[in-house]
């Protein structure tokens, strides 16, 4: 008999519980050290989406899977390019509070009556679209794997459908951009502070 301390071993399902901690564990470093290579991390993603694409070609099915997979980066696309505090939810909380008798409440991106600066904070920030969109890439390329999800479809008008969708949904994207003046992006020559001039 071996005295491990305390008697008692440990039970299967203590085991499985310690196993999976133990996978979580290394999976969370594993991606917190990719956490600053911004550049890799979307090369790899691109690589996996082209991988996944080329099997959706050379099988010539699982179009259903590909266009859900489409919808899903799309709507990933949308939430991070809109603010986290939507101003026209804001624009219009202000005017219901105007009619009831009450202060106007401040918006969240600056505008004329107030200079500001307030910076840009994403609905979706980047390392959740990143790590989303691979998982979804990832889940679709072995969904593709099984003859479950290859449902018989006419792709061409799955295809034309998604461009139209995109159209119009990136069309009222950058009509509310314009109509509240604000950009996603960093655009042009970062500030350098303390420099010559």
């Amino acid at each position: 008999m071996s005295d491990s301390g305390s008697g008692l071993e440990p039970s299967p399902v203590q085991n499985l519980q310690a196993q999976y901690a133990k996978i979580q564990r290394l999976y969370q470093q594993t991606l917190d050290r990719w956490t600053p290579h911004m550049l890799n991390r979307w090369l790899a993603s691109a690589g996996l989406l082209v991988l996944f694409l080329i099997r959706i070609v050379l099988a010539q099915g699982w179009y259903i899977v590909c266009y859900a997979h489409a919808i899903y980066l799309l709507n990933l696309l949308l939430a991070f390019l809109q603010p986290k505090f939507d101003p026209s939810l804001q624009d219009d909380l202000m005017a219901d509070e105007i009619e009831e008798g009450g202060d106007p409440a401040i918006s969240p991106l600056p505008s004329q009556r107030d200079d500001e600066f307030r910076p840009f904070v994403r609905r979706l920030p980047e390392w959740q679209f990143w790590l989303s969109s691979t998982r979804a890439t990832i889940i679709a390329l072995f969904c593709s794997f099984s003859d479950v999800f290859d449902v018989p479809v006419y792709w061409p008008i799955l295809v034309v459908y998604f461009f139209v969708l995109f159209a119009l949904t990136m069309r009222r994207q950058i009509q509310h951009m314009i109509k509240y003046k604000y950009v996603p992006f960093d655009i042009g020559r970062k500030a350098r502070y303390g420099g010559a001039k």
